[in-house]
């Protein structure tokens, strides 16, 4: 296992580190400007590595273009809170509109546009920072990290952990767009049913099969693109280990390259549009679940540690 740190870059005075993380032919590159996965070298079925994730060779295209979300930690909230508001103890909260009419991953200026503290822990990195009561609309001082580390198999996991001084509403993610090369690819998603939405990208509150109709991906098909919906995780098989479900795989029949993903999480966020290339596969509580009580909870509150874990494994056949 190899673990190096580089200069980046600043992003308005302040130095981004761009971390290395290598175990056998498997490297990723973090940033600490947002958190970003800048890079995941993995071989395909001949042994030859390439890049597997969309992104930039420096920091000034992230900065150009952030709004495609390449590679970034999302937060403080990650997807859409309708209208920009929630409640919450009978206090509303007023966030930025950012995407449309609702609020869209934290807002103008959220956890991927911030320059992120990085301690070397065992197997990789830790990324930390604390959100200061207020930012972006969201109540609450919140301490918060993510732990980049490479497993043994040179699996990639990424670890959320945060606790509040006030109750606050928190779901993280990463935003990586997955192309594994060559094309076509197929995916199938452990779901067999998904949130529909209004016009706006936000859930209506009811769960939907997804048998019968162009979203069934539970015994895997070739990608639909454009897509962007909530999956509504069945919560089982085997995700990698440590209480992770099976989520996703993703594969590329001309490379034979394949990414699995486990998760403790109840939903998949899967976006892939024909313009980008790619496909994201953003573990995450469900849209809007600060104001559908019948969604898994995103309350944090003082003396409770939210903590998630997304694993993601890469292989070739």
């Amino acid at each position: 296992m190899r673990i190096t740190g580089e200069p980046f870059g600043s992003v308005d005075g302040t130095d981004v580190t761009r971390w290395t993380l290598q175990h056998g032919a498997v490297r990723v590159r973090v940033l600490t400007y947002g958190g970003i996965v800048q890079s995941v070298e993995t071989p395909d079925r001949d042994g030859v590595p390439d890049d597997v994730v969309l992104g930039f060779p420096g920091l000034e295209g992230y900065l150009k273009h952030p709004e495609p979300y390449f590679g970034a930690l999302v937060g403080r909230y990650a997807n859409r809170i309708a209208g920009g508001s929630f409640t919450l103890d009978g206090t509303a909260y007023r966030l930025a509109r950012n995407g449309g009419p609702n609020s869209l991953h934290g807002g103008e200026r959220g956890f991927d546009k911030r320059v992120w503290d990085a301690q070397e822990v065992e197997g990789g990195v830790r990324l930390s920072r604390v959100s200061p009561d207020g930012e972006e609309g969201f109540p609450g001082r919140l301490e918060v990290s993510a732990t980049y580390t490479l497993d043994d198999g040179g699996a990639l996991r990424i670890a959320y952990r945060a606790e509040t001084d006030a109750p606050t509403v928190v779901a993280l993610t990463n935003h990586s767009y997955w192309n594994l090369g060559g094309g076509a690819h197929e995916l199938r998603i452990a779901a067999g049913r998904y949130t529909p939405t209004d016009a706006t990208g936000v859930p209506t509150g009811v769960f939907a099969g997804v048998a019968g109709t162009e979203l069934d991906f539970r015994t895997g098909r070739p990608l639909t693109i454009p897509l962007d919906h909530n999956f509504v995780l069945d919560g089982d098989g085997d995700g990698g280990g440590d209480g992770l479900a099976a989520a996703a795989e993703l594969y590329a029949p001309a490379t034979g390259r394949t990414v699995t993903v486990g998760t403790t999480e109840p939903g998949l966020q899967v976006y892939a549009d024909e313009d980008l290339g790619g496909v994201a596969l953003e573990t995450q509580h469900f849209p809007d679940s600060p104001n559908r009580p019948e969604f898994p909870s995103a309350v944090l509150r003082p003396g409770d540690v939210y903590a998630s874990a997304t694993v993601f494994r890469f292989g070739a056949r």
